[in-house]
C-alpha cells in the first residue's frame, strides 16, 4: 500500500501552504457566474474557499479523504470524495472547472483531462494552474516529490495543452512566472 501523503499534510497543509490571492486565476476563469464549479483535485477546499461568491455551486472533488474533511471546517464547499480520473458527475455538469498545483499528482494526465472535458458545459471553461517545469526551481520540486515517492509527473504548458488538441476546444498557455496556466474552453457548435 502507498503512503498517503495527502492525508498525511491534510490538518496543517493550508498553514504549510498559505493563502495567496487567486486574482489571475478568477480573471481566466472568467468569474463570477451564476453556475456550478468543480475545484477538481481540490484538496482542502484552500483555493475554492477563495471563490466563495463567484459561483453558484462549489465542489471540490478529491481522492484524499483527509484532505476532504478539512472543506468541511470552510463552509458552503461540497466536498466530493472522486478520482479525477473518474467523477461522479453527468456530463457538461460544469460551467467552470479549475485544477490548480494538482494534474501532476493525478495517475493519469490523458484520463483526467478527457474526464474533465466530459463533465464541462459547452461554452465552459477549464483553468489548469500548474508549476512550470520548464523553470529550475520547479524541476527541483519535481525531484523532492520523486524522493519523497509521490507519483508526481509535471508536465511542460504544451504537453498539457496538447491533452486537448483533439476535442473542439480553444486553448490558450499564459505564462506567469513559476506557474503556468491552460485556459480551455469547450467551444460549442451548434
Amino acid at each position: 500500500m502507498n503512503f498517503d501523503h495527502f492525508g498525511f499534510l491534510a490538518p496543517f497543509y493550508d498553514h504549510v501552504i498559505g493563502s495567496r490571492a487567486f486574482e489571475r486565476l478568477i480573471l481566466l476563469a472568467g468569474l463570477p457566474i451564476e453556475g456550478s464549479l468543480l475545484d477538481a483535485g481540490g484538496g482542502t477546499g484552500r483555493v475554492a474557499e477563495t471563490l466563495k461568491g463567484l459561483a453558484g455551486k462549489l465542489i471540490v472533488a478529491d481522492v484524499s479523504h483527509g484532505m476532504l474533511r478539512q472543506t468541511l471546517t470552510k463552509g458552503g464547499l461540497v466536498p466530493v470524495c472522486s478520482a479525477v480520473e473518474m467523477l461522479p458527475f453527468g456530463d457538461g455538469e460544469f460551467d467552470r472547472i479549475v485544477i490548480v498545483d494538482a494534474l501532476h499528482h493525478v495517475h493519469s494526465q490523458k484520463a483526467t483531462a478527457d474526464e474533465l472535458w466530459r463533465v464541462l458545459a459547452p461554452n465552459g471553461r477549464l483553468v489548469i494552474e500548474e508549476p512550470d517545469v520548464r523553470r529550475l526551481a520547479v524541476k527541483f520540486v519535481a525531484i523532492a516529490e520523486k524522493i519523497a515517492l509521490m507519483r508526481s509527473h509535471f508536465l511542460a504548458p504544451g504537453e498539457i495543452a496538447k491533452l486537448f488538441s483533439q476535442q473542439e476546444a480553444s486553448v490558450e498557455i499564459v505564462e506567469d512566472g513559476f506557474n503556468a496556466y491552460v485556459v480551455v474552453t469547450k467551444l460549442d457548435r451548434v
